[in-house]
């Protein structure tokens, strides 16, 4: 997965130590199906995700990374989930602990298709089809099936 200018940038003063980010996970729809992708990294089957640049808003990160990796345009509907994430240490030691912003969305045009070498293979795939997504990924789509729901927290005692 390409890593971003400013983190790089970022672990040349902080090497590998803990790095907070603001992630994003796109939850895109189309009717009843739900937009999946295979990544290149480790294989796992999930929705597009990726990091917030800089001075972005977390929405337009969605709609970006979006295209960016399955080549379509999507829209926003709604947030859907906030979760800190456990932190993660990458093989070379880098650690990072991610603030994912889950967003619903709904497609608007394009032909998925792995666009940028981050999926090897993306598709719409109905509820039912899910078996190859781990339980945490499911748990977000089940999150954002509802259009109008209020956005689900983790923690806040």
């Amino acid at each position: 997965m390409a890593t971003p200018e400013f983190v790089l940038s970022l672990r040349e003063r902080i090497g590998g130590a803990p790095l907070p980010l603001v992630g994003v996970t796109a939850v895109v729809f189309k009717g009843e199906r739900v937009l999946l992708g295979k990544r290149a990294d480790n294989g796992a089957w999930q929705c597009v995700s990726g990091i917030v640049d800089p001075g972005e808003e977390p929405a337009d990160a969605a709609v970006r990374e979006c295209q960016e990796e399955a080549g379509i345009s999507v829209r926003v509907t709604r947030l859907a989930l906030v979760q800190q994430l456990p932190r993660i240490t990458y093989a070379n030691g880098d650690q990072v602990d991610y603030l994912d912003l889950v967003f619903r969305c709904e497609w608007v045009s394009g032909s998925p298709h792995p666009a940028d070498g981050e999926l090897t293979e993306v598709g719409w795939y109905r509820l039912g089809e899910l078996t190859d997504v781990e339980p945490f990924h499911v748990r977000k789509i089940a999150l954002s099936i509802a259009e109008d729901d209020p956005a689900s927290f983790v923690g806040g005692r």
